[in-house]
């Protein structure tokens, strides 16, 4: 499927912004968007969405971010867009590609902060460029997979990021570029979410477990942990796992958490607009998860850390365990709280590894992330380079 020169017929470039997965995937390239529409008005910048509660997320964003509409729809059937296979949150990704290939092979550029989209090469979309933002600056080896070798730009948030995809031969310097971490310019343009109210003033623990089957430490663990807090005054409790860990959830697992609501410490959040715009990352005192990039969000400000390694992970070493370093990692559940009374101790001999972690994920400079990542967009267009107006 080829697409005649945007230039040679003298058409207005596009750029589609795609958000095909989950929610929280639309705080990492929506920035860009923003970006690209107010420092290049000759480019035409849209956003499709396969869900309505996604468009609604979207439209709510830029209401709340105060900025121009950028023209957003439902990508097409509407019969597959109800459909759900099990108990996902999103219609089929590959499905609705499919679907859409040929509407959305009519783009100069399509945007997306998820792999699955690469699969429009193999459904005929030639000549549009596929650029993939990521959807956080973690270490875990999933995301860096054969399908980035597809996309025509692969953003990197830091150094750590672009040299590791550059030493597994992901990617190249031609198709990669590093931007800084966009989500945090959004963030920090929007008004905080509600934080939770306890009654007492106690140091706050993020508990923050990602949906990894063996690594996350949620089924293995997870109910113990609640329990331990519960039964123990010393901390409150957010409960905010990555947002795909209860994703479809059954009636009984949901109900299995039912001791836990309404407990004065402990605060239950599954996937609320909280959970994923950093409202609890910054709020909380003391990080406790396993595998979750999120921990980096946390650390933009260092703070005590503890880890959790249920499947008793050979980790030293392996760079896909690289923010083990920023805190005590536990190979059993018991006595947990007296560890996170631990790790609140002994921080600071944690802080200097923290702080380079930071900053060997993150390279922000003055110009602001989603800028810089709108200019790599615009280089890689058919006779765009220029600077933002």
């Amino acid at each position: 499927m080829t697409r005649p020169d945007a230039e040679a017929q003298g058409a207005r470039l596009k750029v589609c912004f795609l958000y095909i997965a989950q929610t929280h995937q639309i705080l990492h390239s929506l920035p860009i968007a923003i970006a690209l529409a107010r420092g290049w008005p000759d480019i035409d910048v849209h956003i499709a969405t396969t869900t309505q509660e996604h468009l609604d997320y979207v439209r709510r964003l830029l209401e709340l971010l105060n900025v121009p509409p950028i023209p957003s729809r439902l990508l097409p059937p509407a019969w597959l867009r109800d459909l759900r296979l099990k108990g996902a949150s999103t219609p089929p990704k590959a499905l609705m590609l499919a679907a859409n290939a040929r509407r959305l092979g009519r783009y100069d550029a399509i945007v997306t902060p998820e792999r699955t989209t690469a699969l429009l090469r193999k459904l005929g979309v030639r000549d549009c460029k596929l650029v993939y933002t990521q959807h956080g600056a973690g270490d875990r080896g999933g995301p860096f997979e054969p399908r980035l070798k597809l996309f025509d730009l692969v953003m990197a948030a830091g150094p750590k990021q672009r040299d590791r995809m550059l030493a597994e031969g992901w990617v190249t310097p031609q198709t990669c570029a590093m931007v800084g971490y966009p989500k945090f310019d959004i963030i920090d343009a929007l008004p905080a979410s509600p934080l939770p109210v306890f009654p007492d003033a106690k140091p706050t623990v993020l508990y923050n477990p990602h949906f990894h089957p063996t690594l996350g430490s949620w089924t293995r663990w997870g109910r113990q942990v609640l329990e331990q807090f519960a039964a123990d005054d010393r901390y409150n409790l957010i409960f905010a796992p990555h947002i795909r860990l209860f994703e479809g959830a059954d009636p009984e697992t949901i109900e299995a958490l039912r001791p836990f609501i309404g407990h004065p410490r402990m605060h239950l959040d599954l996937g609320g607009p909280a959970a994923i715009d950093m409202t609890y990352t910054r709020a909380a005192d003391i990080y406790l998860g396993d595998v979750s990039s999120q921990v980096y969000e946390l650390l933009r400000t260092p703070k005590p850390c503890l880890f959790l390694n249920p499947s008793h992970a050979a980790w030293e070493g392996d760079e896909s365990f690289h923010h083990w370093r920023y805190g005590p990692v536990l190979d059993e559940v018991d006595g947990l709280v007296d560890a996170i009374a631990s790790a609140e101790r002994t921080h600071g001999d944690y802080v200097e590894a923290q702080k380079r972690g930071f900053a060997e994920s993150f390279d922000l400079q003055e110009t602001p992330s989603s800028v810089r990542a709108a200019q790599a967009i615009v280089d890689r267009l058919p006779a765009m380079k220029k600077q933002p107006r």
